[in-house]
Formats: structure tokens, C-alpha cells, sequence
């Protein structure tokens, strides 16, 4: 255990554990931990109590919850799940802090027994389940939403997954993040990141340098993700020797890709042909991930998405996994998720 409970209800009758209200006292074993689960000036603190609707008063290393029954419950699942993120090195942030109240107020998948590395265990879950973690030179990357734990478990276990949802959920980010984990754990020897050079509102033959100029700003995500996961140098010297290549969607054509971790990000604007063209690039040994978001399509009006297309004929093919990620998978700004919503009630209109 590594914080202590106690509990007691303020209310009497039988009310639902929605409106009943209740004390919980967390107390942590070491002074130093809290001081990072509380973040600076009790920022944390306060992030859990805007979230959840419960108040929070720390001495020390002990906590007071105050609220309903289920959201003071919630609210202790996420303190002591921030504690097991400081106690194994991690830094806990105003993000992290989010993540664990989404992963707490969602069910998380149980791992699978063939989610090995480079995706490890560790302890957490308050249903007996263990969280999902990628690790990286630069950084441990843990899942954030239901969602996301879901497609990282997809990942692990499938050879080829589709993860489809608005902006904001991590589906490019988690999918580099495997494809490097993988690499470094020797599982792979290349990875390669593409995404289709559609124009979304401006002309490419009016951008100033040559073909790479010209589609580097569509690949610059990728290139983010990248350093996010690895040393700058790293990068560049796994680019100039071939074991990360980030090219046009065009590019993909006749080619086989072997021992190799394939990412298609920007997925729905590929047109059905080039969807067939790219996964059937498809070789030994192989992993692909193919991202997008079906709601921003930036084909020719009247052009079907080939990411569309290939969810509904790939349907129940063995191998084949998909996670549909909503606006409460959005891991960005909460005003990112707010906007999802808006636009999304407004589509179904």
C-alpha cells in the first residue's frame, strides 16, 4: 500500500453514492513524494478539485477529501495513482494529473498476456488491472485515457491498427512512441512514417524550395514526435543512416517493408487506392499503424476517404485491430475537447 484511507460519511439514510457526501483522509508514506503529487503551489491539488468537484486539504503528507462518495473515491484512486507515477521517477504534471482522472473515472482494459516488452506493467489500477507504459530514451509515455490504454494494447498485440478520433487524442504521438520502443528494444530494424501531402486549403506548387520543402511542413509532426521520444542527434543519425525514414505517401509505391514499424498518419485523406496501395506494403515481420481523424477529410468534394473505406471492408479481418477514440480521449488543452464536442454535435445537425 502506499497510502493509507479512512472514511467516513457525512450523511445518514440511504441517498446514492452521488449525493451522499464523505471524508477520506490519503496519508503518504513519504514526505517528499506528496510534495511532487501536490505540485507546485498545490497546483495538482487544485487541478483534482476542479476536475471532480471535491475539495482537498493537505498537512504534510496527508490529504483530506471532501465530496460525494463517488467522486471523493475517484479523487483517492487518483492521488495515489500520481503517487505511484513519482515514486517510479516520473514527472507529475497538470497532464498527468488529467490523464489518471480520465483513466479512473474509465475502465481500464486488463493487459493481455502477450503485451510484453517494450510496453511494460506497472502496479496501479484499482480494478486489479495493470496500466500500459512505453519507454523510451526521452520519456515514459503511459496512457492518459480508456481510449488510448486500449490502443496501446492494440499495439502490442495486433499487426496492423487502426486508431480513428478527433484531434488531441495521441493516435500518431502513441503510435511513434511504440515504433521507437520497439526499435531500441531491438524488435524492429526500421521505422518508417509517412502521411499523404493533400493540400488542405493551399497549393503546394506555390510554396517556395523543392519537393522536400514542399512536404516537409506536412511531416513536421512526425518529426515533433520524434524528438519527443529521442536525443535530436539520435534522430538525425538514425535519418542519414535509413533506420527512420519519413516520407510522402507517394513514395510508398511498389515497395515491401520488412522488419519494419510502417505509420500512415493524416489517414483520411488518402483515397481508397492509395489506402490499398499502402497496406498492401505490408511484409514480414511488420507492424503498421494507420491514424486519422474521419471528420477532417481534405479529399475533392465528392472523393471517398480511403481511411473510411478501409474500415468498413476490413471489418473482422484477423490481425486487424481498431480503436475508436472519442472527445473524452482528447489529451490536450480541455478546450480542445470542448471544441470536439461543439463541432461534433454540429455534424449531427
Amino acid at each position: 500500500m502506499y497510502a493509507k484511507a479512512s472514511h467516513a460519511p457525512k450523511s445518514s439514510g440511504n441517498p446514492s453514492n452521488s449525493q451522499q457526501t464523505t471524508r477520506k483522509v490519503v496519508e503518504f508514506e513519504d514526505n517528499r513524494l506528496a510534495a511532487i503529487v501536490y505540485g507546485q503551489h498545490d497546483k495538482n491539488l487544485a487541478r483534482i478539485e476542479q476536475r471532480l468537484g471535491v475539495v482537498l486539504i493537505n498537512r504534510g503528507n496527508r490529504v483530506a477529501i471532501e465530496g460525494s462518495v463517488d467522486r471523493a473515491d475517484v479523487a483517492r484512486k487518483v492521488l495515489n495513482d500520481l503517487y505511484r507515477m513519482a515514486q517510479s521517477g516520473q514527472a507529475v504534471d497538470v497532464g498527468e494529473v488529467d490523464g489518471a482522472v480520465r483513466m479512473m473515472e474509465g475502465v481500464e482494459p486488463v493487459q493481455k498476456s502477450g503485451d510484453t516488452l517494450p510496453a511494460k506493467p506497472v502496479p496501479g489500477g484499482n480494478n486489479g488491472n495493470d496500466r500500459l507504459k512505453i519507454t523510451t530514451r526521452n520519456r515514459v509515455v503511459m496512457p492518459r485515457s480508456p481510449g488510448q490504454a486500449d490502443y496501446i494494447s492494440n499495439l502490442l498485440k495486433s499487426e496492423m491498427v487502426f486508431g480513428v478520433g478527433p484531434a488531441g487524442t495521441g493516435k500518431t504521438y502513441l503510435a511513434v512512441a511504440m515504433a521507437v520502443a520497439r526499435m531500441l528494444a531491438g524488435e524492429i530494424d526500421r521505422i518508417v512514417l509517412s502521411r499523404p501531402a493533400v493540400e488542405a486549403g493551399e497549393n503546394l506548387g506555390f510554396l517556395p524550395g523543392d519537393l522536400r520543402d514542399k512536404v516537409d511542413p506536412y511531416l513536421r509532426p512526425l518529426y515533433d514526435a520524434l524528438y519527443d521520444m529521442m536525443p535530436a542527434e539520435q534522430v538525425e543519425k538514425r535519418i542519414a543512416s535509413g533506420q527512420i525514414e519519413i516520407a510522402p505517401l507517394a513514395y510508398m509505391r511498389g515497395r515491401t517493408l520488412a522488419n519494419s514499424f510502417v505509420i500512415l498518419d493524416e489517414a483520411q485523406n488518402t483515397t481508397p487506392m492509395q489506402m490499398k496501395m499502402f497496406l498492401t506494403r505490408f511484409g514480414e515481420n511488420s507492424r503498421m499503424a494507420i491514424c486519422g481523424d474521419i471528420t477532417q477529410v481534405d479529399l475533392p468534394r465528392g472523393t471517398r476517404s480511403g481511411l473510411r473505406n478501409a474500415l468498413d471492408i476490413l471489418r473482422g479481418v484477423e490481425g486487424i485491430a481498431v480503436t475508436r477514440f472519442t472527445q473524452r480521449d482528447v489529451v490536450r488543452h480541455p478546450l480542445v475537447g470542448r471544441i470536439v464536442e461543439a463541432y461534433g454535435d454540429e455534424d449531427g445537425r
